[in-house]
């Protein structure tokens, strides 16, 4: 499957849902209708766990103290933004005035459990099965010697965006409620990770990589163990040229809240498949299904029906997104003001961005500052001389794919990939 076609989710999807239909029809020899019959009744009957978990309350804390029993290992900064003991939201105000990358003490945070101990003696990256003839580990020190490359990238929480699904539609919604903060560009140092698939004798025949790492995800059907974090992507994602495992995180070892010792890069993929904490990786010459795959990572509602095995449309790549570097809401004095945001696409890059000052009344365009780079973002600024009053600020953009956020978004259940325009609320003080 060439990198190209990955981008139709839906020839993904349904490729891989043929090929496992056909496959444990075969092994049953039951005819595909009755096993569709059977399937449906198994999936269906299996409870959902982790984004099924009450909405945490929107909090602002102490910058100089740390919540108690926090997930987070690393020293919170000031006027950050937190949903859980373990989520940190970037907050967009802090990024006026900085760089493209966002700093590693502002990147977002979404960890499950506090970080695992990291020995550099002992961890292992174990590679395994159908899909390599010659199954192999790693030292940390092995993958460190080894060749390596940089790659600028987001990472983004599918859910980002979530909180405007419920303003939307005016429904609650189970899990974080991010506004448009679980996102971050960074530069990830590493190893591709055809570099390590091909030391363990990469077949021809594989078609799934599945990524697990040593935090723990959710009990398992029975609700008696605790199973690891994993993700799956299929073979030509793994190859792709900017698919590594990283050890840095603009130019710093990778902390420990962001993955250390490794964690996985996926450029455009959902964060989910950016897993952390790694210690294996299972190739498989057949489809690989999760209970995370098949039943979370899917958008599901009336407008996304189900496609067996997975419960609704699989995610894997991001949608495009505009953010204002202001505080939510914003409040200015009158008079002259550079406005500025970013916007981003998981499909590639950035071509144009239209900004309204007026509620989606007008729009122009904005100015886009190099760099540009796919699976990353843009900067723009646009100047504005406003009156006192009550605004209404738009943002959104265009890839160089053609996609292009819309004015409305369906619902999902889950509220996930929000790629609506958003209405940023601002006050001008006379």
């Amino acid at each position: 499957m060439s990198d190209k076609n990955l981008f139709d989710q839906e020839d993904y999807l349904k490729a891989r849902a043929d090929e496992y239909i056909w496959q444990k029809r075969t092994d049953a020899n039951i005819s595909r209708q009755r096993f569709l019959q059977i399937l449906g009744t198994m999936v269906g009957g299996i409870a959902i766990g982790g984004l099924a978990k009450p909405a945490a309350a929107y909090s602002q804390t102490n910058p100089t103290l740390k919540t108690k029993g926090s997930k987070i290992l690393k020293p919170l900064p000031p006027g950050y933004i937190s949903h859980s003991q373990g989520t940190l939201e970037m907050n967009w105000e802090t990024m006026y005035g900085r760089g493209y990358l966002v700093p590693n003490d502002w990147f977002y945070v979404h960890n499950r459990h506090t970080p695992p101990p990291f020995n550099p003696s002992t961890w292992r990256l174990q590679i395994e099965g159908t899909g390599v003839s010659t199954p192999c580990q790693f030292t940390y020190d092995e993958i460190m010697a080894m060749p390596s490359i940089s790659v600028t990238s987001a990472i983004e929480c599918a859910a980002n965006g979530r909180r405007f699904f419920e303003e939307a539609y005016n429904r609650p919604l189970s899990g974080t409620r991010w506004r448009l903060g679980a996102i971050g560009v960074a530069e990830w140092t590493g190893v591709p990770l055809s570099a390590l698939l091909e030391r363990a004798g990469l077949k021809s025949t594989a078609k799934d990589v599945l990524v697990e790492g040593a935090d723990l995800d959710s009990l398992d059907a029975k609700g008696t163990k605790p199973s690891k974090f994993s993700s799956v992507v299929p073979i030509a994602k793994a190859l792709a040229d900017n698919s590594l495992i990283v050890y840095a995180m603009n130019g710093e070892p990778l902390p420990p809240d962001h993955g250390q010792p490794c964690r996985a890069i996926f450029p455009g993929w959902a964060g989910n498949a950016n897993v952390k904490w790694i210690e294996r990786i299972e190739v498989s010459e057949t489809p690989i299904y999760t209970q995370w795959v098949l039943k979370q990572m899917v958008l599901t509602g009336s407008d996304y029906p189900a496609v067996s095995p997975y419960e609704g449309k699989l995610i894997t790549y991001q949608n495009v997104k505009s953010a204002f570097e202001l505080a939510w809401p914003a409040t200015l004095a009158a008079g002259h003001h550079l406005l500025r945001g970013r916007s981003w696409s998981g499909k590639g890059k950035i071509v144009r961005v239209e900004v309204s000052l007026d509620g989606g009344k007008t729009w122009q365009l904005a100015r886009l500052r190099e760099p540009n780079l796919p699976f990353a973002w843009v900067r723009w600024d646009i100047d504005w001389n406003p009156v006192a009053g009550e605004y209404s600020l738009q943002a959104r953009a265009t890839d160089n794919l053609g996609n292009t956020q819309s004015n409305t978004v369906p619902w999902n259940d889950f509220g996930l990939l929000y790629g609506g325009v958003v209405t940023h609320p601002v006050t001008v003080q006379g």
